[in-house]
Protein backbone atom coordinates (compact mmCIF):
# COMPACT_ATOMS: atom_id res chain seq x y z
CA UNK A 1 0.00 0.00 0.00
CA UNK A 2 1.33 3.32 -1.21
CA UNK A 3 2.17 5.59 1.89
CA UNK A 4 0.02 8.38 2.86
CA UNK A 5 1.93 11.90 2.30
CA UNK A 6 0.31 13.48 5.06
CA UNK A 7 3.43 14.15 7.68
CA UNK A 8 3.98 13.05 11.24
CA UNK A 9 4.25 15.16 13.88
CA UNK A 10 5.84 15.49 17.45
CA UNK A 11 5.39 17.57 20.09
CA UNK A 12 7.34 17.62 23.05
CA UNK A 13 10.75 19.14 24.78
CA UNK A 14 14.39 19.33 23.61
CA UNK A 15 16.90 18.18 26.54
CA UNK A 16 20.47 19.02 26.48
CA UNK A 17 22.27 15.59 27.92
CA UNK A 18 25.42 16.36 29.67
CA UNK A 19 27.09 12.56 29.98
CA UNK A 20 29.75 12.36 32.41
CA UNK A 21 32.93 11.90 30.47
CA UNK A 22 34.18 7.99 30.54
CA UNK A 23 36.52 7.25 33.18
CA UNK A 24 40.26 8.06 32.57
CA UNK A 25 39.75 11.58 31.39
CA UNK A 26 42.12 14.14 32.67
CA UNK A 27 41.90 16.83 35.04
CA UNK A 28 40.15 17.75 38.71
CA UNK A 29 36.88 18.29 37.91
CA UNK A 30 34.02 16.57 36.25
CA UNK A 31 34.03 16.59 32.21
CA UNK A 32 30.81 16.27 30.63
CA UNK A 33 29.69 15.64 27.15
CA UNK A 34 26.35 17.55 26.14
CA UNK A 35 24.29 15.85 23.78
CA UNK A 36 21.12 17.01 21.80
CA UNK A 37 18.31 14.70 23.62
CA UNK A 38 14.75 14.65 24.72
CA UNK A 39 12.55 12.12 24.44
CA UNK A 40 10.09 13.74 21.40
CA UNK A 41 13.17 15.26 19.84
CA UNK A 42 14.53 12.22 19.87
CA UNK A 43 11.38 10.16 18.40
CA UNK A 44 11.52 13.32 15.69
CA UNK A 45 14.86 12.51 14.77
CA UNK A 46 14.28 9.12 14.26
CA UNK A 47 11.53 9.25 12.30
CA UNK A 48 13.18 12.17 9.87
CA UNK A 49 16.02 9.84 9.49
CA UNK A 50 14.12 6.98 8.26
CA UNK A 51 12.53 8.80 5.73
CA UNK A 52 9.10 9.88 7.00
CA UNK A 53 8.39 13.37 6.61
CA UNK A 54 8.32 14.88 10.37
CA UNK A 55 7.40 18.20 11.82
CA UNK A 56 8.56 18.68 15.42
CA UNK A 57 7.22 21.17 17.45
CA UNK A 58 8.66 22.27 20.07
CA UNK A 59 9.67 25.60 21.65
CA UNK A 60 13.12 26.35 20.94
CA UNK A 61 15.57 28.55 23.13
CA UNK A 62 17.68 31.05 22.17
CA UNK A 63 20.21 29.55 24.30
CA UNK A 64 23.58 27.55 23.23
CA UNK A 65 21.73 24.63 23.70
CA UNK A 66 18.84 25.70 21.83
CA UNK A 67 21.69 25.97 18.69
CA UNK A 68 22.73 22.18 19.34
CA UNK A 69 19.20 21.37 19.12
CA UNK A 70 18.07 22.88 15.78
CA UNK A 71 21.41 22.31 14.16
CA UNK A 72 20.66 18.36 15.09
CA UNK A 73 17.11 18.51 14.05
CA UNK A 74 18.20 20.40 10.30
CA UNK A 75 20.60 17.97 9.84
CA UNK A 76 18.47 14.90 10.24
CA UNK A 77 15.51 16.36 7.95
CA UNK A 78 13.30 17.60 10.55
CA UNK A 79 11.19 20.59 10.24
CA UNK A 80 10.79 22.67 12.46
CA UNK A 81 9.09 25.81 10.62
CA UNK A 82 6.44 26.04 13.37
CA UNK A 83 9.11 25.54 16.38
CA UNK A 84 8.38 29.17 18.31
CA UNK A 85 10.90 31.02 19.37
CA UNK A 86 11.59 30.76 23.11
CA UNK A 87 12.79 33.56 25.58
CA UNK A 88 13.15 30.58 28.24
CA UNK A 89 16.15 28.81 29.14
CA UNK A 90 17.09 25.24 27.55
CA UNK A 91 16.60 22.09 29.80
CA UNK A 92 19.52 19.79 31.12
CA UNK A 93 19.59 16.40 32.22
CA UNK A 94 22.94 15.58 33.83
CA UNK A 95 23.26 11.92 32.98
CA UNK A 96 25.47 8.86 34.63
CA UNK A 97 25.46 5.84 33.15
CA UNK A 98 24.55 2.55 35.75
CA UNK A 99 26.75 -1.06 34.90
CA UNK A 100 23.74 -2.39 32.48
CA UNK A 101 24.01 0.42 30.43
CA UNK A 102 20.56 2.64 31.67
CA UNK A 103 20.98 6.08 31.98
CA UNK A 104 20.18 7.72 35.57
CA UNK A 105 19.18 11.67 35.64
CA UNK A 106 19.00 14.68 37.51
CA UNK A 107 17.17 17.37 35.96
CA UNK A 108 17.78 21.16 35.18
CA UNK A 109 14.15 22.34 33.91
CA UNK A 110 12.74 24.70 36.51
CA UNK A 111 10.80 27.54 34.16
CA UNK A 112 12.97 26.47 31.04
CA UNK A 113 11.72 26.72 27.50
CA UNK A 114 9.70 23.44 26.91
CA UNK A 115 6.76 23.50 29.53
CA UNK A 116 5.54 27.40 28.53
CA UNK A 117 3.46 26.52 25.74
CA UNK A 118 -0.22 28.97 24.65
CA UNK A 119 -3.05 27.88 22.84
CA UNK A 120 -2.00 30.36 20.26
CA UNK A 121 1.46 28.75 19.57
CA UNK A 122 -0.28 25.80 19.16
CA UNK A 123 -2.92 26.88 16.34
CA UNK A 124 -1.17 26.29 13.81
CA UNK A 125 -0.86 22.89 13.87
CA UNK A 126 -4.10 22.34 12.71
CA UNK A 127 -2.98 23.47 9.21
CA UNK A 128 -0.15 20.69 9.23
CA UNK A 129 -3.56 18.15 8.70
CA UNK A 130 -0.87 15.65 9.92
CA UNK A 131 -1.38 11.62 9.67
CA UNK A 132 -0.20 11.28 13.21
CA UNK A 133 0.72 13.26 16.02
CA UNK A 134 2.74 12.12 18.70
CA UNK A 135 3.72 13.65 22.09
CA UNK A 136 3.88 12.64 25.46
CA UNK A 137 6.96 12.45 28.04
CA UNK A 138 6.59 16.08 30.03
CA UNK A 139 4.52 17.62 27.74
CA UNK A 140 1.23 16.40 29.20
CA UNK A 141 2.40 16.63 32.63
CA UNK A 142 4.24 20.10 33.06
CA UNK A 143 2.50 23.34 33.70
CA UNK A 144 1.58 25.49 32.73
CA UNK A 145 1.17 24.43 28.73
CA UNK A 146 -0.26 20.82 29.59
CA UNK A 147 -3.90 21.71 29.10
CA UNK A 148 -2.98 23.62 26.06
CA UNK A 149 -1.68 20.30 24.48
CA UNK A 150 -4.13 17.95 25.83
CA UNK A 151 -6.98 20.91 23.97
CA UNK A 152 -4.52 20.17 20.93
CA UNK A 153 -5.03 16.43 21.11
CA UNK A 154 -8.46 16.91 21.35
CA UNK A 155 -8.73 19.17 18.68
CA UNK A 156 -6.72 17.01 15.67
CA UNK A 157 -8.49 13.61 17.44
CA UNK A 158 -11.20 13.26 14.52
CA UNK A 159 -8.42 12.81 11.50
CA UNK A 160 -5.51 12.38 13.16
CA UNK A 161 -3.85 9.07 14.69
CA UNK A 162 -2.95 10.13 18.54
CA UNK A 163 0.23 8.39 19.89
CA UNK A 164 1.46 8.93 23.49
CA UNK A 165 4.57 7.85 25.86
CA UNK A 166 4.19 9.37 29.49
CA UNK A 167 7.89 8.97 29.59
CA UNK A 168 8.01 8.77 33.33
CA UNK A 169 10.22 10.90 35.26
CA UNK A 170 9.51 10.72 39.18
CA UNK A 171 12.69 13.12 39.69
CA UNK A 172 10.73 16.29 38.05
CA UNK A 173 6.95 14.93 38.27
CA UNK A 174 5.56 12.49 40.58
CA UNK A 175 3.89 9.33 38.98
CA UNK A 176 0.58 9.83 41.03
CA UNK A 177 0.22 12.93 38.55
CA UNK A 178 1.02 10.47 35.40
CA UNK A 179 -1.51 7.98 37.15
CA UNK A 180 -4.32 10.51 38.19
CA UNK A 181 -4.37 11.64 33.83
CA UNK A 182 -3.69 8.43 32.01
CA UNK A 183 -7.02 7.28 31.95
CA UNK A 184 -8.11 10.73 30.31
CA UNK A 185 -4.62 10.25 27.49
CA UNK A 186 -6.37 6.86 26.95
CA UNK A 187 -9.66 8.25 26.04
CA UNK A 188 -7.68 10.65 23.52
CA UNK A 189 -5.10 8.07 22.11
CA UNK A 190 -4.31 5.72 19.64
CA UNK A 191 -1.31 3.70 20.46
CA UNK A 192 0.27 4.08 24.35
CA UNK A 193 3.70 3.35 24.37
CA UNK A 194 5.36 2.51 27.49
CA UNK A 195 8.17 0.96 29.22
CA UNK A 196 8.07 -1.57 31.56
CA UNK A 197 9.97 0.79 33.90
CA UNK A 198 7.37 3.45 33.23
CA UNK A 199 4.71 0.43 34.31
CA UNK A 200 6.90 0.04 37.45
CA UNK A 201 6.52 3.69 38.32
CA UNK A 202 2.48 3.55 37.32
CA UNK A 203 1.14 0.88 38.40
CA UNK A 204 4.01 -1.21 41.03
CA UNK A 205 3.28 -4.67 41.02
CA UNK A 206 0.80 -5.42 38.37
CA UNK A 207 1.63 -7.42 35.25
CA UNK A 208 2.11 -5.73 31.87
CA UNK A 209 -1.07 -8.02 30.75
CA UNK A 210 -2.99 -6.42 33.41
CA UNK A 211 -2.07 -2.98 32.87
CA UNK A 212 -3.16 -3.31 29.13
CA UNK A 213 -6.41 -4.14 30.12
CA UNK A 214 -6.67 -1.37 32.64
CA UNK A 215 -5.52 0.95 29.48
CA UNK A 216 -7.97 -0.59 27.15
CA UNK A 217 -10.87 0.21 28.96
CA UNK A 218 -10.05 3.61 29.38
CA UNK A 219 -10.20 3.99 25.64
CA UNK A 220 -6.89 2.92 23.96
CA UNK A 221 -6.94 0.42 21.12
CA UNK A 222 -3.32 -0.28 21.05
CA UNK A 223 -0.72 -0.83 23.56
CA UNK A 224 2.68 -1.47 23.69
CA UNK A 225 4.88 -2.47 26.69
CA UNK A 226 8.47 -2.14 25.75
CA UNK A 227 10.85 -4.91 27.64
CA UNK A 228 14.07 -3.99 27.10
CA UNK A 229 15.94 -7.09 25.31
CA UNK A 230 12.81 -9.38 25.50
CA UNK A 231 11.85 -7.35 22.73
CA UNK A 232 7.67 -5.49 23.27
CA UNK A 233 4.72 -6.94 24.19
CA UNK A 234 1.99 -5.58 21.51
CA UNK A 235 -1.91 -5.55 22.82
CA UNK A 236 -4.30 -4.64 19.86
CA UNK A 237 -7.64 -6.04 19.59
CA UNK A 238 -8.10 -8.00 22.08
CA UNK A 239 -5.19 -10.24 20.97
CA UNK A 240 -1.97 -10.30 22.76
CA UNK A 241 1.84 -10.82 21.48
CA UNK A 242 5.55 -10.62 22.49
CA UNK A 243 7.85 -9.18 19.49
CA UNK A 244 11.25 -10.36 20.34
CA UNK A 245 14.29 -7.53 20.12
CA UNK A 246 17.09 -8.68 18.20
CA UNK A 247 20.40 -9.27 19.67
CA UNK A 248 22.75 -6.40 20.35
CA UNK A 249 25.96 -5.38 22.20
CA UNK A 250 24.37 -2.57 24.94
CA UNK A 251 26.85 0.68 24.42
CA UNK A 252 23.81 2.51 26.59
CA UNK A 253 20.03 2.78 26.22
CA UNK A 254 19.49 5.44 26.01
CA UNK A 255 16.98 7.72 23.51
CA UNK A 256 16.10 3.38 22.80
CA UNK A 257 12.11 3.67 23.51
CA UNK A 258 12.08 7.12 21.58
CA UNK A 259 13.88 5.23 18.39
CA UNK A 260 11.23 1.81 19.19
CA UNK A 261 8.37 4.48 18.40
CA UNK A 262 9.84 6.29 15.57
CA UNK A 263 10.62 2.14 14.28
CA UNK A 264 7.12 1.46 14.88
CA UNK A 265 4.89 5.07 13.31
CA UNK A 266 7.34 4.97 10.33
CA UNK A 267 5.99 1.47 9.39
CA UNK A 268 2.70 2.06 9.98
CA UNK A 269 2.76 5.56 8.30
CA UNK A 270 3.96 3.52 5.33
CA UNK A 271 1.72 1.22 5.56
CA UNK A 272 -1.03 3.76 5.23
CA UNK A 273 -2.44 3.31 8.48
CA UNK A 274 -2.43 5.71 10.19
CA UNK A 275 -4.76 8.87 9.49
CA UNK A 276 -7.62 8.45 11.76
CA UNK A 277 -8.71 5.53 14.23
CA UNK A 278 -6.53 2.58 12.60
CA UNK A 279 -9.43 0.94 10.65
CA UNK A 280 -7.23 -0.03 8.51
CA UNK A 281 -4.26 -1.91 10.51
CA UNK A 282 -3.88 -5.29 10.41
CA UNK A 283 -2.16 -7.51 12.79
CA UNK A 284 0.58 -8.56 10.01
CA UNK A 285 1.18 -5.02 9.18
CA UNK A 286 1.43 -4.31 13.04
CA UNK A 287 4.09 -7.26 13.88
CA UNK A 288 5.69 -5.91 11.31
CA UNK A 289 6.22 -2.83 12.46
CA UNK A 290 6.84 -3.23 15.91
CA UNK A 291 9.43 -5.68 14.95
CA UNK A 292 11.17 -2.77 13.01
CA UNK A 293 10.96 -0.85 15.70
CA UNK A 294 12.84 -3.58 17.93
CA UNK A 295 15.19 -2.93 15.04
CA UNK A 296 15.72 0.99 15.24
CA UNK A 297 15.95 0.49 18.69
CA UNK A 298 18.28 -2.25 19.18
CA UNK A 299 20.82 0.27 16.68
CA UNK A 300 20.62 2.84 18.92
CA UNK A 301 21.42 0.69 21.79
CA UNK A 302 24.51 -0.31 19.87
CA UNK A 303 26.37 3.19 20.17
CA UNK A 304 26.60 6.11 23.19
CA UNK A 305 23.63 8.53 23.04
CA UNK A 306 20.27 9.17 21.63
CA UNK A 307 21.90 8.71 18.28
CA UNK A 308 19.42 6.72 16.34
CA UNK A 309 20.14 5.09 12.62
CA UNK A 310 19.52 6.58 8.90
CA UNK A 311 17.33 4.16 6.56
CA UNK A 312 20.72 3.12 5.14
CA UNK A 313 22.55 2.70 7.91
CA UNK A 314 20.37 -0.78 9.14
CA UNK A 315 21.32 -3.80 7.72
CA UNK A 316 19.01 -5.84 8.85
CA UNK A 317 15.52 -5.07 6.90
CA UNK A 318 12.40 -6.96 8.56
Amino acid sequence: MTATRRPVAVLGECVADAFVAPTGAEGPGLRLDVLPGGGPANTAVALARLGTPTHFLARLSGDVFGGLFRRRLAESGVRTDLCPDAAEPSTLAVAGLGPDGAAEYSFHAEATADWQWTRQELAPVGALDAACLHTGSLALVREPGAPAVEELLEALRPTTTISLDPNVRPLLVAPERYRARLPRWCALADILRLSEDDLAHLHPGTSPEAACDTWHRAGVPLVLVTLGGAGALVSYDGVRRQVPAPPVDVVDTVGAGDAFTAGLLHRLHRAGALGGRLSTLTWDTLREAVAFGTTVAAATCAVRGANPPYAQDLVTRV
